[in-house]
């Protein structure tokens, strides 16, 4: 018998890495190779990480919520073999060829339980409320030293009272005891009773009373500013966004961490916005025979399975611009000092999903003609609304489209992705008045917004790659022509 630990694999996304999501397994459980044995969420997406070998578990090395980074061990399995491959070969992730090909110079195929590097990684575990501590070495005791016994400072003598009305004589403050501030308050024992009972310490209300007395109103109205209030930016339901996050002891704020997706959007965008140069041209446009287009596609048999929207359109139209301008379509590299030209275009989909934005790409979408483009889209647009996506689908993108008009929005500057040296955000269609053949009528107009990184493309190309992307939207007719 033979005790392995599976250390955190790269899962050959080049992350370095993951949130422990759900364990499949417990201690006790009896595992086979390739058995699923936890759900770990990166940057990118979720990802089931199979057992590379058979045998028992006989610890959980990392618990769910926790970060790990790559190469750390999180589970423990005694196997009956010396060899730490088990009964089969374990699967692997990415695009290997062989297990031989993990062995190869550079990391190759990340195989299921090998990370890239040798060392081990170090976990950041957030510690949840209730939870055990690890044992550390006891301290020794500290001696006790006797406390000062407080000396009671003289009540203070008021002053001869003047002639005319009484006045009620305040209350002398109580002499102070260790670690109380509320005790210097002046108020009666009643109002220090109901302070008590509300919770609320004497020392941060506001005295109205004569002579700086609290008074029962003073604590009463207190206790109600500070209680929580119904969040008015929030409704009832279910907000799941929340669930991860720490609320304020007011019930006003929730504190949630920076992780997974969104972190990775953040700094992809701070990356981005800082790096590449934006510059954004903007067109406002006709689209009646876009959407006359839409509505005879909706009927045709061959697309009876696909759901077809004027963003099939729009995307189609970038691609046959691409091929107008190819120049827009690449990349630039600081570190060689060199602009990549791409012979292929990766299209990217942005996506809104409950964990985030996420931009996964439609591989070689130049290949696909308009139901080939519609099926791709529906796949990659369900697979990340799923979180489902895999970290190939999230890398390698050439130029990405954005679909804000779905919420309603007219247009807006968007950001690139990084790597990429154009993003067209596409608007909300509507019924406007429209100049058509000399005559006012109404007519579906759309604005586009096109992103582009300043120190590849210039205004002229982005200028007429957007032209282009237009005339193909005014008019459908003319990618014919241009296919």
């Amino acid at each position: 018998m033979s005790t392995q630990r599976f250390p955190l694999p790269d899962v050959g996304e080049g992350l370095t890495e993951a949130e422990i999501v759900e364990w499949r397994v417990a201690v006790g459980d009896t595992v086979a190779v390739n058995q699923v044995v936890v759900e770990i969420e990166s940057a990118k997406s979720l990802v089931e990480l199979p057992s590379p070998w058979a045998g028992t578990v006989t610890a959980l090395l990392a618990e769910e919520g926790t970060t790990v980074d790559v190469g750390t061990p999180i589970i423990e399995i005694s196997t009956g073999a010396e060899a730490p491959g088990g009964s089969r070969e374990p699967t692997y992730y990415g695009t290997g060829e062989a297990a031989g090909d993990a062995s190869g110079e550079g990391s190759g195929s990340v195989l299921v339980g090998y990370g890239t590097g040798d060392g081990e990684g170090t976990g950041r575990r957030r510690r949840r409320r209730g939870s055990a501590a690890e044992p550390v070495e006891a301290a020794p005791a500290p001696v006790p030293t006797p406390a000062p016994v407080p000396t009671p400072e003289p009540e203070p003598t008021p002053p001869p009272a003047p002639s005319g009305p009484a006045i009620e004589k305040p209350m002398a403050s109580v002499p102070a005891t260790p670690g109380s501030q509320s005790s210097r308050v002046l108020a009666k024992p009643p109002v220090r009773k109901l302070a008590k009972d509300l919770g609320v310490d004497l020392a941060s209300v506001h005295p109205t009373g004569p002579g700086g007395i609290v008074t029962r109103e003073d604590v009463v109205a207190h206790a109600e500013g500070a209680a929580p209030q119904a969040l008015a930016t929030y409704p009832d339901d279910d907000q799941p966004w929340l669930a991860s996050g720490t609320v304020s002891q007011d019930g006003r704020q929730t504190r949630v961490p920076v992780k997974s997706v969104r972190k990775r959007t953040a700094e992809a965008m701070v990356a981005s916005a800082f790096t590449a140069p934006h510059v954004t041209v903007f067109q406002t446009i006709d689209v009646t025979k876009t959407m006359k287009l839409v509505a005879t596609l909706k009927e045709d048999r061959d697309f009876a399975d696909v759901r077809v929207t004027p963003l099939l359109v729009a995307a189609k139209a970038m691609l046959l611009a691409v091929n107008r301008h190819p120049q827009i379509n690449a990349s630039w590299d600081e570190a060689a000092q060199e602009i990549v030209y791409k012979h292929y275009v990766n299209l990217g989909i942005a996506a809104a999903t409950p964990r985030g934005l996420v931009v996964p790409n439609i591989k070689d979408a130049h290949t696909l003609d308009l139901l080939g483009l519609a099926k791709a889209i529906a796949t990659l647009t369900s697979t990340a609304r799923a979180g489902r996506t895999s970290p190939a689908d999230m890398t390698g993108g050439s130029i990405t489209i954005t679909n804000v008009g779905i919420f309603g929005t007219d247009t807006g500057t968007p950001i690139l992705n990084p790597g990429e040296a154009g993003i067209l955000a596409f608007g909300a269609i509507r019924k406007q008045p429209w100049v058509h053949k000399g005559k006012i009528k109404a007519r579906w107009v759309t604005q586009l917004a096109l992103s582009v990184d300043h120190r590849l493309v210039d205004g002229e190309l982005a200028a007429r790659y957007l032209a282009d992307v237009a005339k193909v939207l005014e008019d459908p007719a003319r990618g014919l022509v241009w296919g």
